[in-house]
């Protein structure tokens, strides 16, 4: 049976997912990595511990089920974005852990040049505003604190890449410094509108060129893996960020079509079509996937923190054993009983961007139980996302009545029906919420001619289920009154703290 091999590096764990060609998935095997946590607000990954570990997912999915590597058509590649990391040309060995995405070491060097006058010429060339979230500062500050990093990286001795760079890398033993589209689109240093590495921004953030990879279309022959890896060389057929990757996976191929992810964080994208549109609402304009035709975009809303929380729920309060466990305990009571919970652990994302944000939980009684606070975390999650779909609807003109949703809680119907509430929309939950890895498998097979087109792909994918709304009116605009209350008082709160000292 032929097969695509979709490799989805994420921010906790690396993936590796078979999928037959009728869309249905073959094969999962995934493995967790460290994460570091250097200081407060720093976030680390060893790229060697993610390198290891997806091959030996890669691996073990093929045996797993008894692939023969000859029936594997391509390797797709998805993976965690803006985590930015520098490596040694020659040794290709990192000169540093790679930084996350999550990592908000440069928040002061963003405030600078903002408050310099660069936000206009930021959002214009690239569609993103100034964040610690991106890649450019956090290569800046690689460059300037690793001893002699800037100096080799001046002469060419060093390579920049975001993860599915570092990938390529190490599948081709060292032969393919490459990336795609949408992951140099969030790079803070690719125009969007050119298609190109963009001269003045190199210079804003002083970053050489000698360090930057190759840029091709998502679906694209990159190359082929070194044949000492699985025995013989596998065509790699393709790469897309994870954000991207999932509304291809979502086939939202079409204008004003929405899609939400729910994984670590939480990100919404909107497909806006050809016409690379700023937001007046401060959300991010990216690039979704091209095939070397026609461009398409899409607005973008990043929350940096969703399942994050129930992880928090399970290893920083203890209240529960494992993540499963969230959406019984959450059930067992009818409402939070008044208690909200924003979970700005690393700041608030679109449309708020307030990197100084911080967590709270308000609404506490004697009668609060765990139970109310397990609620009040998933509430929080579909608050935040309402908050952005309230900026596309705006921002676009479209009402957006389906949000398709994908990630690993959106298997917990509780959310969904929330959700669905929330925004006074549909939520549709497909067959396979894999999508993220789909999008990674599809461009591949595209790229192969595993699949002949789009229309091939969209007979794929099907709906398990939709939640339709069903509160009042009268109860959304109480509750997100409350929310939007609960949300003003984490704003700004590491600096009051640092000012009241």
């Amino acid at each position: 049976m032929k097969a695509i091999l979709a490799l989805d590096q994420g921010t906790t764990s690396s993936r590796a997912i078979l999928f037959a060609h009728d869309g249905s998935i073959i094969g999962v095997s995934q493995k967790e990595f460290t994460q570091h946590y250097p200081k407060p607000g720093w976030v680390e990954h060893d790229a060697t511990e993610i390198w290891t570990t997806q091959l030996a997912v890669a691996r073990d999915v093929l045996k797993q089920h008894d692939m023969d590597v000859s029936d594997i058509e391509a390797i797709g590649i998805t993976n965690q974005r803006e985590t930015t990391l520098v490596w040694d040309r020659a040794t290709g060995e990192p000169i540093h852990n790679a930084i996350v995405w999550q990592d908000r070491r440069t928040a002061s060097d963003c405030d600078a040049l903002r408050e310099a006058g660069h936000s206009d010429l930021v959002q214009k060339k690239t569609g993103l505003i100034i964040d610690a979230y991106f890649c450019a500062t956090k290569l800046r500050w690689i460059l300037d604190n690793v001893p002699g990093a800037r100096t080799r990286a001046e002469n060419g001795e060093l390579a920049f890449g975001t993860i599915d760079s570092w990938l390529f890398w190490n599948l081709t033993g060292g032969k393919l410094h490459a990336t795609d589209v949408t992951n140099a689109s969030r790079t803070m240093l690719w125009n969007i509108h050119d298609g190109e590495w963009d001269n003045e921004l190199l210079e804003l953030f002083k970053v050489p060129k000698e360090v930057l990879p190759m840029v091709h279309p998502s679906s694209h022959i990159y190359g082929e893996t070194e044949s000492t890896l699985f025995g013989k060389p596998i065509p790699l057929g393709g790469a897309a960020g994870d954000q991207q990757s999932a509304l291809f996976g979502q086939n939202c191929t079409q204008p004003g079509m929405a899609k939400n992810t729910y994984g670590t964080g939480c990100f919404m994208l909107m497909n806006i079509g050809e016409e690379a549109a700023s937001s007046p609402s401060r959300l991010l304009t990216t690039v979704a996937c091209w095939d070397g035709g026609k461009r398409e975009y899409a607005y973008e809303g990043s929350i940096f923190i969703a399942g994050a929380i129930v992880q928090w729920l399970r290893d920083g309060l203890g209240i529960i054993q494992s993540s499963s466990e969230v959406e019984s305990l959450a059930a067992s009571v009818d409402d939070t009983d008044g208690v909200y919970l924003v979970p700005a652990f690393a700041g608030l994302g679109a449309p708020h961007w307030d990197a100084y944000a911080r967590g709270i939980l308000v609404g506490l009684t004697r009668g609060t139980t765990k139970a109310h606070i397990a609620r009040a975390a998933l509430e929080g999650i579909a608050f935040q996302v309402a908050d952005v779909l309230d900026a596309m609807r705006k921002d676009s003109g479209v009402a957006i009545e389906e949000l398709r949703v994908d990630g690993g809680a959106a298997a917990n119907d509780l959310l969904m029906q929330f959700q669905a509430d929330i925004i006074g929309a549909r939520v549709v939950r497909p067959k396979i919420i894999e999508t993220t890895a789909a999008g990674a498998a599809y461009v591949a097979g595209l790229a192969t001619g595993f699949w002949k087109d789009n229309a091939d792909i969209e007979r794929i994918w099907e709906t398990d289920r939709v939640f339709e709304p069903q509160m009042s009116a009268e109860e959304v605009a109480q509750r997100r009154r409350r929310w939007a209350a609960a949300l003003e008082r984490s704003k700004q709160w590491v600096e009051q703290e640092a000012s009241a000292d």
